[in-house]
């Protein structure tokens, strides 16, 4: 029995828990448990699927959550993960490079393993709202919704007066335009805009940096996970608002702490994530921790599974 494996993309991490081959319970404190870096095997994330028995021209029903348990949404280099553990698991069914689909609780993902042995992957991340309704962004009153779009928004946090823009793709994104980003200032200033008050439902962020209209930078502070060396997702959004701002081409490389990815954004605004993941690990858990996770199971309830139906 194979309890988890475990992958990882431009340094962002995640678990996928196969239920065809292991029974152990997800719970939201499981996830927490599993994801912890000192009392579990650590992770930024869990993906658990697939959901139901996958079949080639059948979207392949996954759900994926947070280290802290909270439902992720759509996670760009989650999906890339999933779609190289099923090429990894029948490779004549998903490794061929056909396109195939994946479906989480934010929707459907077209994906794509590109390259098997070098595990290049591309996904689909649909074409973005930039509509303050769909962030949940307050005016400044902290209240009343904002209406129109969400870009060249005024923010106060912490006595600093930024300037940032908002998008959706699965998850709310908050871009934040600086000179430089720093590890010290996603960890600083991400928590304030991630839990600011006028996102009731909390933000990922980004700081933003344009190197070139083809090259950008970006640090990122994630609402459910906290500072992460890479998001996918995050990648996309801050590509999708300089692409907005006209501050880049269609193809951009993203730079950050845990590597490089390719985003490319469609002439209808269509976004497209293209780059390396691997797996780094899969085993059982020791019999203590499964004791832990079985306890979870007794003493929490689980979370539901094929929410992404």
């Amino acid at each position: 029995m194979i309890d988890f494996y475990k992958y990882q993309a431009a340094g962002n991490d995640y678990v996928v828990i196969d239920p065809r081959q292991t029974d152990i319970p997800v719970t939201r404190e499981a996830i927490r448990l599993i994801c912890d870096r000192h009392l579990g095997i650590g992770a930024d994330g869990v993906l658990h699927g697939p959901l139901e028995p996958p079949r080639p021209g059948v979207p392949v029903v996954l759900d994926l959550y947070n280290s802290d348990g909270s439902d992720c949404g759509r996670s760009g280099n989650g999906l890339r993960m999933f779609a190289l553990h099923l090429a990894g698991q029948e490779p004549a069914a998903w490794a061929d490079g056909r396109e195939f689909t994946l479906r989480t609780g934010a929707g459907e993902s077209s994906a794509r393993v590109v390259d098997l042995a070098a595990g290049r992957v591309a996904v689909g991340m649909g074409r973005p709202s930039f509509d303050a309704a769909d962030v949940r962004l307050l005016q400044e009153d902290g209240t009343t919704p904002l209406d129109g779009r969400a870009v060249g928004v005024p923010l106060t946090v912490d006595g600093e007066k930024l300037t940032v823009s908002c998008v959706y793709n699965g998850n709310p994104h908050t871009v934040v335009p600086v000179d430089e980003p720093t590890a010290e200032l996603a960890r600083r200033l991400g928590p304030a805009v991630a839990g600011h008050a006028r996102f009731p439902q909390r933000t990922n962020v980004q700081f933003m940096r344009m190197v070139s209209r083809s090259v950008m930078e970006i640090e990122v502070y994630e609402r459910g996970a906290g500072y992460v060396t890479a998001s996918g997702a995050s990648a996309c959004a801050a590509v999708s608002v300089a692409r907005e701002l006209g501050l880049c081409e269609a193809r951009v490389e993203v730079r950050m702490p845990g590597g490089a990815v390719e985003i490319t954004v469609a002439e209808d605004g269509r976004v497209t994530l293209t780059g390396d993941a691997e797996q780094v690990a899969a085993g059982s858990f020791a019999p203590a921790l499964r004791a832990r996770l079985d306890r979870t199971a007794r003493e929490t309830a689980p979370v539901s599974p094929g929410a992404a139906r």
